[in-house]
């Protein structure tokens, strides 16, 4: 385990009300880093685990631990643990008192790959899908109870992650405080094609084809100042040097295993559900911003209508924003969604 010690300085003159239960004046706290490889119980699988708090505090409750979670094709920390003018969205969580852990899946950023991966794509069927994903958040979410002594902490998952973290809480209600889905996964009503593509183990993906992605429905007006300058540059070079083959090709391509499209292919793109959220039965958030063009907002909608047995949901959509407004200029906003819930006792109407 490798730690450090950094200082983040939350200004509240600058951000305004966005900073909600802060004192007006510049608060400095010292967070402490940690990087940890976790056992999966598979043999040559590891996970990569980093967890930031406030430094030389070692208790926290259950409801200020937090465990996030990546999507299908980027891993964690270069997203998540970005800095953006100086703070990343888990340094800001952090910050505010919180125990903050992501993990990368195997087969992402600096966790194992499969050897799978180690072979030409159509060499082997599709790997890590959902339920792999989500036996590999299990086995973090254990590692972090032992850790802290609690008997539950607060999850959270972007794009594919919220079928990970989702399947994970609908049979793990127990040890889950509060669940935060950012862009959630849920069945597409456009007709499946005729037939799908033949998938490899894995798929390459380039930083070209990710810029157009992020941005493919945005207004042409909008585009320009969405990204805050540098930040798409500094998060693609992060992330694509996270995948040590990246540097042997050229342009740089990146691996994302095929697990997850395989998963849609069966599942959302074919009118079913990989699991209920019927069945989870906590707190929850579903963030959605309205130029996502990967999980578009009918998704959203149509997956808080499942959520039947938790005892409150809260949808909350952000104007100008894309799958990626945890990194745009609204991003501000996003935390401050995402902290009111996990910061209120209980909603006004439940007391």
């Amino acid at each position: 385990m490798t730690s450090k010690f950094s200082w983040i300085a939350l200004t509240c003159l600058a951000a305004g009300a966005l900073f909600t239960g802060v004192s007006a004046q510049a608060k400095d706290v010292r967070l402490e880093t940690s990087d940890t490889m976790i056992p999966t119980g598979d043999a040559g699988i590891q996970l990569f685990v980093r967890n930031k708090h406030p430094a030389n505090q070692k208790k926290f409750a259950a409801d200020k631990i937090l465990l996030y979670v990546h999507g299908a094709t980027y891993p964690s920390e270069t997203a998540f643990d970005l800095p953006i003018e100086g703070k990343s969205m888990m340094d800001l969580i952090a910050a505010r008192g919180y125990d903050v852990y992501l993990v990368d899946i195997r087969g992402y950023g600096r966790s194992s790959r499969p050897p799978e991966m180690s072979q030409p794509p159509g060499d082997n069927k599709p790997i890590v899908q959902t339920r792999v994903a989500a036996k590999d958040f299990g086995t973090t979410v254990d590692y972090i109870l032992k850790k802290r002594g609690v008997s539950k902490i607060n999850v959270m998952g972007w794009s594919w992650g919220t079928s990970t973290v989702g399947l994970y809480t609908s049979e793990n209600n127990a040890k889950v405080n509060r669940l935060v889905l950012y862009a959630p996964q849920w069945i597409r009503t456009e007709p499946p094609p005729a037939t799908w593509p033949k998938l490899g183990a894995y798929r390459l993906v380039s930083k070209d084809s990710a810029k157009e992605r992020w941005l493919k429905d945005v207004p042409e007006n909008k585009k320009a100042d969405l990204i805050p300058p540098g930040v798409f540059d500094a998060w693609a070079n992060a992330t694509w040097a996270t995948d040590p083959d990246s540097a042997t090709k050229n342009p740089g391509m990146l691996r994302a295993p095929n697990g997850v499209v395989e998963d849609t292919q069966l599942y959302w793109g074919a009118g079913k559900a990989l699991f209920d959220p019927g069945k989870i039965t906590v707190p929850t958030i579903v963030l959605h911003a309205e130029w996502d063009a990967d999980l578009p907002s009918y998704l959203a909608q149509n997956y808080v209508k499942q959520l039947k047995n938790a005892p409150y949901w809260r949808f909350i959509e952000i104007s100008e924003g894309t799958h990626t407004v945890m990194m745009e200029k609204n991003r501000m906003q996003f935390f401050r969604e995402l902290m009111n819930f996990l910061d209120e006792e209980k909603p006004l109407a439940l007391k």
